[in-house]
């Protein structure tokens, strides 16, 4: 059974063009064919790059933020109450007004204390401000180190001038090695964060961001099996360059170095518009879309892929909706918040918060999107 669902699911016809068979993949002539076996090692490289995360975060990006003055910012611990803890874990970490009301009564506070003891409780979870610049110097760290090996291995191809030569003798096109390593430390990449996100700072768009990335490993995947390579390295190149602004952009954040974050968030801005909604589109979508037809008959691979680049695109444009909603803040107003993270709550419990604490609260949520540009993708 497993033979045939095997058999059907790399059926010929789905994945290739018209009077085309896998066996015209295979290695001969010099010509050296991407593999499906290929794809096995990015499982133990995504274990790698965990370990080499785990390493650079508490090596270098720990020590980093020490030079620049990121501290973590002192949360004030909840007093133990047995009844409202189990509550938190067991029930609900949001109580509605009712619940407030029983558990008042069990635990013979008041209401407005009850309250209180559930916000700092949950300000308590938040990632603080050293977690996220780790995290977001890790990731600038291999968008930085992709783009420029993207670049590397594709400023002298022809392909990268002219689109047309995307399907040039497609899908014979033999890989080359630095397409090679592009996808695999890519797709390696990817699947480290996968793993990881239910471990890293939680955002309001989580859904969106797993999404992507089971949407980006099954493009690339299929991409590599169906020998749309020199398509996947235009892409991932496409999609590196808004991250590396991006991430920098959060370290000065989180640094306070509002001038530099301002600038650099500006510029992320423009870039993301330009790289993901105007290039990925109407570039790389229209080269996918139009051009391969008039090299062979279309067949389902030619529809999944470019499916898939829809989706990413549709993605895109949610973000790009946040992002301009921040940037219109940040002409037209004050930014304040970010509106993707999970933001800390202010304390207004009068009998359980100093007015020190509370004008903490008010500054971490002021200035340069100290919450606007921290956590956009």
């Amino acid at each position: 059974m497993i033979q045939t669902i095997g058999e059907w699911f790399w059926w010929d016809r789905l994945w290739l063009p018209v009077n085309l068979t896998w066996a015209d993949l295979e290695d001969k002539d010099g010509r050296v064919y991407a593999k499906v076996s290929d794809l096995y090692i990015t499982l133990p490289y995504s274990v790698v790059f965990l370990i080499i995360r785990y390493v650079f975060e508490r090596f270098v990006a720990t020590p980093f933020a020490a030079c620049l003055g990121v501290r973590e910012k002192n949360i004030h611990k909840v007093e133990s109450n047995p009844i409202l803890e189990h509550f938190f874990i067991s029930q609900s970490k949001t109580p509605a007004k009712a619940d407030i009301q029983g558990l008042s009564k069990k635990c013979s506070w008041s209401s407005r204390q009850v309250e209180c003891w559930f916000r700092r409780r949950r300000n308590q979870e938040r990632p603080g401000v050293l977690k996220k610049f780790r995290e977001a110097s890790w990731r600038f760290v291999f968008y930085i180190g992709a783009l420029i090996g993207g670049l590397i291995a594709l400023y002298d191809k022809p392909w990268f001038y002219n689109l047309r030569e995307l399907w040039n003798t497609y899908p014979k096109q033999s890989i080359l090695e630095s397409q090679y390593w592009y996808y695999i430390l890519e797709m390696s990449f990817y699947w480290s964060l996968l793993f990881s996100i239910t471990f890293d700072v939680k955002r309001k768009d989580f859904k969106e961001q797993i999404i992507h990335h089971l949407a980006t490993l099954t493009l690339l995947a299929f991409s590599w099996c169906g020998n749309y390579i020199r398509v996947g390295t235009l892409v991932m190149l496409v999609h590196d360059t808004s991250d590396v602004f991006l991430e920098s952009a959060k370290i000065f954040n989180y640094a306070k170095w509002e001038k530099v974050c301002n600038s650099i968030f500006v510029l992320f801005a423009v870039v993301f518009m330009v790289t993901r909604l105007i290039i990925f589109p109407f570039w790389i979508i229209h080269s996918t879309w139009v051009y391969p037809p008039d090299y062979y008959p279309v067949f389902f691979g030619y529809y999944f892929f470019n499916a898939m680049l829809i989706i990413l695109l549709m993605l895109h444009i949610f973000w790009a909706y946040l992002i301009l909603r921040m940037v219109k803040k940040f002409l037209f107003g004050s930014l304040t918040k970010d509106e993707r993270s999970d933001n800390e709550e202010e304390d207004d419990e009068g009998e359980n918060t100093t007015s020190e604490e509370h004008d903490g609260h008010l500054k971490a949520t002021n200035g340069c999107g100290r919450r606007g540009v921290a956590n956009h993708h």
